[in-house]
């Protein structure tokens, strides 16, 4: 994290876990509830960017990531991933243009390995890999509101998800949400200014909170728990726009492409709520008490919620999910409640 920044925002109130990731600004069950119903704001320091540059940076992205990078206009971002040879993902992230280059926007604990993952191919490519991470500050800003307070400060907005709007020195592209939501790229000048317009009517928010607001929005993201456990439909990327089977072939294509058209969907992801004294953790094991000794499916991403209980997203066996009950752990856990995601479920072929 930039120095200045972390000072910044430790001046206004931010607790910190000890690393780079703002736990909260004082009453973190406040800030979960307010990031439900309220406009907030958050410090996205948790997430690194990885900026990939050099004339040949499209057409090599386009061989490894499952979206189609080529044809992403200036005016959007998308959602994206990496695939090992068996289809499964080995991360997933956001991906915007950055003049003849991209920015790839993922965990930061996600960001060596990628790195890694994608110098094995460059080969004699024309491509720079550098992490961008530190080069800009990145707020979240979501709510019923978030529109009218960032428009006090910037006068170009996205008006649809996926949309980038590059006004002045910020870079903003509305994400999915329950409520309307934002990222906000700048230099650290131009966003303690946006904080400090922010901080008037909404109400700064750590990292749980927001992410919470992912999983309600149904937005998987991998983690070092995760990789290499998922193909892509398990945790409903074609469902909300990453995967694209028309671009051609990336790592991992066939299976997803078969998966598809040739295969049956047995797994998926799901929105639950679970009653537990312990925070579920991403890999954990779930159960059915029709099968105790084979897991029925995994933790995806798990975040408190502000009335008691964990939100998760969760990959489970279709036929498990339909059977119920399950539980977290053991068969004998505490029970999920599944709840409604944002968008349609896929049908199993």
């Amino acid at each position: 994290m930039n120095s200045a920044w972390e000072t910044f925002l430790q001046n206004n109130g931010a607790e910190f876990d000890g690393g780079q990731t703002v736990v909260s600004f004082g009453s973190l069950r406040r800030e979960l509830s307010m990031a439900l119903t309220g406009t907030v704001f958050a410090d996205l320091s948790q997430l690194g960017i990885l900026a990939v540059r050099g004339k040949d940076a499209a057409t090599f992205l386009q061989g490894q990531c499952t979206n189609d990078v080529v044809n992403l206009a200036e005016s959007h971002s998308q959602l994206n991933g990496i695939c090992s040879p068996k289809g499964r993902f080995l991360a997933t992230f956001r991906v915007f243009r950055d003049g003849e280059g991209y920015l790839l926007s993922m965990p930061r604990q996600m960001l060596e390995g990628v790195a890694k993952r994608l110098q094995m191919f460059i080969m004699r490519s024309a491509v720079i890999l550098t992490d961008a991470s530190d080069q800009s500050i990145r707020l979240g800003v979501s709510g019923p509101a978030a529109m009218t307070e960032l428009s006090a400060l910037i006068s170009s907005l996205p008006s649809a998800v996926d949309e980038v709007v590059r006004s002045g020195e910020y870079t903003v592209v509305q994400i999915p949400g329950v409520q309307p939501r934002f990222e906000v790229h700048g230099p650290i000048a131009a966003m303690q200014k946006l904080w400090e317009t922010l901080n008037v009517r909404a109400a700064p928010v750590g990292t749980s909170a927001w992410q919470l607001l992912d999983i309600l929005a149904g937005l998987p993201v991998i983690t070092p728990e995760t990789t290499d456990a998922f193909v892509p439909q398990m945790v409903n990327y074609q469902l909300i726009g990453g995967v694209s089977f028309k671009k051609g072939c990336y790592t991992g294509q066939e299976v997803v492409a078969r998966m598809q058209y040739l295969g049956k969907l047995k797994r998926q992801m799901y929105l639950a709520k679970i009653q537990s004294d312990a925070a579920p953790q991403p890999g954990n094991d779930l159960y059915s008490p029709a099968d105790k000794e084979q897991s029925a499916g995994k933790i995806v991403s798990a975040e408190p919620h502000p009335d008691g209980g964990y939100m998760v997203l969760a990959v489970i066996q279709i036929a498990s999910q339909e059977a119920g009950p399950l539980h977290l752990g053991s068969s004998e856990g505490p029970v999920l409640e599944f709840a409604e995601l944002p968008y349609a479920l896929a049908t199993p072929a």
